[in-house]
């Protein structure tokens, strides 16, 4: 499994990318990777520090998907905000992420870090605590992740 992440100066850039590029790149990469799922989502706060679309001095990315209950879907955000991500800024080793958001309600948290071995701090006892506390039962209805391990090579 690959995951590519993009990121886009301005909503204006990905629509012209869209109507210009696209078809024609897609159409060269014909059978080259199945089963293909892509999602759009605008930035909506950041982790810790200010977002940058940089990965050189990251080592591994966590990256989890959810499908928030549409009538919870402010206090997910706002558990985010409050809960999550100073848990996750004072976390050592933790570099920087962000949270966006897509119709649905869907979200995407990407958080950055140094190495696995940073984010294996970083425990499944506080990850517990952590959720009971944001009451993340009632408001995600499903929930995909993954690490991601960075292949510099791949970084453009």
């Amino acid at each position: 499994m690959a995951h590519t992440f993009s990121f886009w100066e301005s909503r204006s850039f990905y629509d012209s990318f869209m109507a210009r590029s696209h078809d024609r790149l897609a159409a060269s990469q014909s059978g080259t990777f199945k089963d293909q799922q892509t999602k759009l989502f605008d930035h909506r706060f950041d982790v810790k520090t200010g977002f940058e679309p940089r990965f050189t001095d990251a080592d591994l990315v966590r990256v989890a998907h959810c499908r928030v209950h549409e009538e919870r879907a402010e206090h997910f955000a706002l558990m985010q905000e409050k809960v999550w991500n100073p848990a996750m800024a004072g976390s050592p080793g933790m570099i920087r992420g962000l949270f966006g958001e897509a119709p649905g309600p869907e979200f995407l948290i990407l958080s950055m870090w140094q190495s696995a071995a940073e984010h294996g701090k970083y425990r499944a006892e506080r990850v517990e605590r952590l959720a009971l506390r944001a009451q993340i039962e009632a408001d995600v209805a499903a929930l995909a992740g993954d690490i991601v391990e960075l292949e510099p090579g791949w970084t453009v």
